[in-house]
């Protein structure tokens, strides 16, 4: 029950907790549940004014991590650029991997399911379960992609639509 010290977060941090997305540490407090007391992070979800609270020990568990870097942001918007990878297999198995790679808090994976189910104007339309997941996925990843750049959810958005329309 001792995290590593690179793990820990201070009250104020920007943190991803991969179910939900991005959130702020609020505080740290402890609870004692049967005799057992246990130190949680307090963390307020940006989106859905969720407040979670993640036990320390199983932060690793639960996937709690910082905000990506400025290189992992430009390795995203590279992602973004590529061609389209579109698996000929059944939607169901797809929507699989792709809920899969969304949930997983990986943002290079998040980059990868919007870039493989973009639609420009022109292009075939979509289901309405891939729209649907598209914008998850987009909402996701531009969350983290403002709180990276500092900038707001809408001018992130924007950001990355423009890369997919630009490729």
């Amino acid at each position: 029950m001792n995290p590593k010290k690179n793990n820990e977060f201070k009250i104020g941090e920007i943190v991803v907790y991969p179910k939900h997305g991005v959130g702020e540490v609020r505080k740290i407090e402890s609870l004692e549940v049967e005799s057992i007391k246990t130190k949680y992070y307090v963390v307020q979800m940006e989106q859905d004014k969720l407040m979670i609270r993640v036990p320390l020990d199983k932060q690793e568990e639960v996937g709690l991590r910082k905000i990506a870097s400025k290189k992992i942001l430009n390795k995203i918007f590279d992602t973004l650029k590529l061609k389209p990878k579109i698996r000929r297999i059944m939607w169901s198995r797809r929507a699989q991997e792709y809920d899969a790679k969304i949930f997983s808090g990986d943002p290079l994976r998040i980059a990868e399911v919007i870039r493989d189910l973009f639609r420009k104007n022109n292009q075939q339309e979509q289901s309405y379960s891939e729209r649907q997941m598209f914008q998850v996925a987009l909402e996701r990843l531009a969350r983290e992609v403002a709180a990276i750049e500092k900038t707001d959810y809408f001018q992130a958005t924007e950001k990355i639509e423009n890369t997919l329309l630009t490729k």
